[in-house]
């Protein structure tokens, strides 16, 4: 028998639709409220919530509004800051008191804004990948990136789907599919790559809402704005990687920690470790 943390799923009813969330940990303590990045769910956060298990930290990672198995907002064009809205929501019922919190690329831009609006509730931030692009490509990835697709009866939107998911992993921006664009660190395994995929097919209608919402957030105003202790985390194999510091330098008083490739064994392992470690000393 597997001696693994489990990693749980549950629905948080609020206002307009339902909450899909996993947990880890257990029921006690202080929770650590992760926030994934986009596309996908917070199925691609399970790794890192079982070694923070491990470790005796409790999670809550919710999907987003529009993504995973959660509900989309009623909102044809929501920004960051509803969907940060709707995770609070959500974790009025999940975690009603303080908790810290971590946020990935999309997942970071909600996470700070809920830290900016309820600095009250949040003890602790770590912001984990964040793109502080310029006009250009902030233009060019909002009319490019995030495009909508749609079921069809010929199927074309599997394989869409399916090249949209993989070439994340193999160039920056995904569409660029030349040498320049091209990054380092190759393909996840192949159930990886198939777990992303279903996650992404399941909010497809919806999924590019939030990649939208975060490619307008203007993350260089806000980012002054934070006032809860913060740590800044990036592994060199993000293609977000040349904004680590920046970002670092946006916020008042952050932290900084560089985290392992995304390919060494112990990356999610070390995350752990380094997320765990802030919070604790950080802790009232």
């Amino acid at each position: 028998m597997s001696t693994e943390p489990q990693v749980l799923r549950g629905f948080a009813t609020v206002d307009g639709g339902q909450v899909h969330y996993r947990h880890a940990g257990g029921t006690d303590g202080t929770p650590l409220v992760m926030i994934h990045q986009s596309p996908g769910s917070s199925k691609q956060l399970e790794g890192a919530m079982a070694e923070l298990a491990a470790l005796g930290r409790r999670t809550i990672a919710p999907d987003t509004a529009g993504n995973g198995d959660s509900t989309p907002l009623a909102l044809e064009s929501p920004a960051i800051a509803d969907l940060a809205a709707r995770a609070v929501a959500a974790l009025d019922g999940l975690a009603s008191g303080r908790f810290d919190l971590y946020g990935s690329h999309t997942g970071a831009s909600l996470a700070m804004e809920i830290a900016i609006a309820h600095p009250d509730r949040v003890r602790s931030l770590v912001i984990d990948g964040m793109g502080l692009y310029d006009a250009d490509l902030q233009s060019e990835v909002l009319e490019r990136y995030a495009r909508e697709i749609r079921p069809d009866a010929e199927a074309t939107h599997l394989m869409k789907v399916w090249h949209f998911c993989r070439d994340q992993f193999l160039f920056w921006p995904y569409y660029n599919r030349t040498a320049a664009g091209r990054l380092p660190n190759g393909l996840p395994d192949d159930d990886e790559l198939h777990d992303f995929v279903v996650e992404v097919l399941k909010s497809v209608r919806s999924y590019h809402l939030s990649y939208r919402a975060a490619f307008r957030h203007p993350k260089r105003e806000r980012l002054p704005l934070i006032t809860v202790p913060t740590l800044v985390v990036c592994s060199p194999s993000d293609m977000l990687y040349e904004y680590f510091e920046p970002v670092a330098e946006l916020v008042p008083g952050a932290r900084r920690a560089e985290l392992l490739p995304w390919g060494d064994p112990d990356h999610h392992a070390h995350a752990a470790r380094t997320i765990d470690g802030f919070v604790a000393e950080t802790a009232d």
